[in-house]
């Protein structure tokens, strides 16, 4: 079979074993038609390889769906089914299946044992987390695994933001992290999916990505066409989201923080430390 380009990060293969929907597209020793599961954990890392010190490719949060192609050791070979990431997560993180109806709308919450904010929390969820809401009691919301939450800090999965850019601004001084999502460190694309999400905008994990497929070019510099909030600006593997004409919101390695700054100040750093120009701006 003649070899093929694709995306690794996307597409479930590696020379051993790979999705039953590729026979006949990709070699590989065997095939497998997954398993349906969700992640169980508050969050869990997707690495690179099985192993705990692997990059971390991003986070998979509470409730969120996973196929499953194989498990070993502890590490379970999935693809992610909200971007399609492909990677290992801990196999203890993963729990059966369930359809959400209600998700995280606070930046951060607590999930507690019974309906008392006095117990001591199991986890803490952050922004996006989906629950399968059962029933209530009292001022808290109950998931199909006994988890009370706090329910005015949850909204239908169906409800959608009207502002992503607001939702974005909630993570002002959440600390970097490469490859997070959670409130606990977030970087610049997983900031930008996950506001979007909120917004009920699917977008794709990597600011190459997002680059590719969101959104409509427009000009960066063009006085008579100023950008506006909710413009997405990119450098090669950077993403930022514009506040206003003139402010930056972005997860970064300089400032290790989500910051809001001038946009030329982003510009002229980014630039002077040898990270290029601007390579384009997007609007959706």
């Amino acid at each position: 079979m003649p070899a093929i380009s694709f995306d690794r990060r996307l597409i479930p293969v590696r020379p051993d074993l790979a999705a039953e929907h590729l026979r006949g597209i990709v070699d590989a020793l065997r095939y497998a038609i997954g398993q349906a599961k969700r992640v169980g954990a508050a969050s869990a890392p997707l690495r690179r390889a099985p192993q705990a010190d692997a990059p971390l490719e991003t986070e998979a949060l509470h409730g969120e769906r996973v196929m499953v192609f194989d498990e070993s050791e502890g590490w379970a070979w999935v693809q992610l089914d909200r971007d399609k990431y492909v990677g290992y997560l801990p196999g203890a993180a993963l729990a059966a299946p369930s359809e959400p109806t209600h998700r995280v709308a606070a930046l951060r919450t607590h999930a507690y044992p019974g309906p008392s904010i006095k117990l001591a929390p199991q986890m803490a969820l952050s922004l996006g987390a989906r629950l399968a809401i059962v029933g209530h009691e009292g001022d808290f919301a109950v998931s199909s695994d006994g988890l009370y939450v706090w329910a005015r800090h949850l909204a239908a999965c169906v409800w959608r933001e009207a502002d992503y850019v607001a939702v974005a601004e909630r993570f002002l001084e959440t600390p970097y992290l490469w490859g997070g999502r959670t409130s606990e460190g977030i970087d610049c694309s997983g900031l930008v999916q996950t506001a979007l999400a909120a917004a009920g905008v699917e977008a794709p994990r990597d600011s190459d990505m997002q680059e590719a497929a969101l959104g409509e070019p427009i000009a960066v510099d063009d006085p008579r066409a100023p950008l506006e909030r909710g413009d997405l600006v990119f450098w090669q593997g950077h993403v930022g989201i514009m506040r206003d004409p003139v402010t930056l919101l972005h997860a970064n390695g300089w400032h290790m923080k989500v910051v809001s700054e001038p946009l030329r100040q982003a510009r002229d750093r980014i630039a002077g430390q040898g990270g290029g120009k601007l390579t384009s701006a997007r609007r959706l």
